[in-house]
């Protein structure tokens, strides 16, 4: 039988998403102009949104549906 391996996070989700993020950007600095840095820009955009999606999700001021 397969046993799953479970990793205790140390950072939170949106920690590590901006984190990525922030990665990503410094990795297309320096790449030249072209698809390649294009693709890691759309990749550290979509971090960074679903960090922010992360964040508004888990706050206290959301409220539930009645």
């Amino acid at each position: 039988m397969f046993r799953r391996r479970r990793f205790k996070q140390t950072h939170s989700l949106e920690h590590r998403l901006l984190a990525e993020a922030k990665s990503l950007r410094e990795e297309a600095r320096a790449l030249p102009t072209g698809i390649e840095k294009e693709r890691l820009l759309q990749k550290a955009r979509q971090a960074d949104t679903a960090a922010h999606l992360s964040e508004w999700l888990s706050s206290p001021g959301l409220l539930s549906p009645e």
